[in-house]
């Protein structure tokens, strides 16, 4: 299943040439903050993401969460997003309730590798300008899951890495499953491949950049389009 759908997911990539084209710029914050003596730690991130060109500021998230770490290498989480879009030259609120499981794993002994499956409950609003002033008119519920799938390459090839350089490949595909026409009225929905360089300064920090391609199917109730969309990422890491 898996390999399956990083296959999808590769094929509609190579076929994305005839995408519109937009460059971005991304800025994320991942946290992990444990609360002593339980099974329990918060989760958070927060992110900014530029409009086209790097104009001005398009999309905002705040994404706290309640991790159970089932096991050492096993994290169930829930929580709840708020994620700010620019439309029509105003900010609008998409609400999201979501839940993951996160499995992690070494290959070779020495490389982490982890995979997360999310699932979003996402309140979309719908915006229109009836009087020269953009408004929500309405909000609907669609559905999506998410399969993320990220590996860590010590530049040291040392096992227990704790500090120094590092490479990261990642992908991540989102498909809709339920009132897609509230999203894009496809279940593909988009995907997001990304490499990157970074710096572990100790277990607690972890800071990178890279470029991350971002591939979105969109719909305007009459035709199909297709987003390219690359991105320079830099992305922090707490854990605490």
């Amino acid at each position: 299943m898996i390999r399956s759908l990083l296959l999808c997911a590769l094929l509609i990539q190579s076929a994305s040439v005839v995408a519109q084209s937009q460059f971005t710029g991304w800025f994320a914050n991942f946290s992990t903050f444990r609360i002593p003596d339980t099974k329990f730690s918060i989760h958070f991130d927060g992110q900014l993401r530029s409009s086209d060109e790097w104009e001005t500021l398009q999309t905002f998230i705040l994404r706290p969460g309640i991790n159970y770490h089932v096991r050492k290498n096993m994290v169930l989480t829930a929580g709840y997003a708020l994620v700010g879009n620019r439309t029509l030259g105003d900010f609008f609120a998409e609400h999201r309730i979501w839940e993951q499981f996160i499995v992690n794993h070494n290959v070779g002994g020495f490389m982490p590798l982890q995979h997360r499956f999310r699932v979003e409950q996402r309140f979309i609003p719908t915006v229109r300008a009836h009087t020269g002033e953009p408004e929500k008119v309405e909000t609907n519920v669609s559905h999506r899951v998410r399969y993320f799938v990220r590996g860590l390459l010590p530049f040291s090839g040392q096992a227990g890495f704790k500090k120094g350089m590092f490479g990261a490949l990642q992908n991540e595909i989102f498909i809709n499953f339920a009132n897609t026409r509230y999203a894009n009225s496809h279940a593909f929905d988009q995907n997001r491949a990304y490499g990157a360089i970074g710096y572990r300064f100790s277990p607690k920090f972890d800071m990178e950049a890279g470029y991350l391609h971002h591939y979105t199917m969109r719909f305007n109730g009459q035709s199909t389009s297709f987003v390219n969309n690359n991105v320079i990422q830099v992305a922090t890491y707490v854990r605490l």
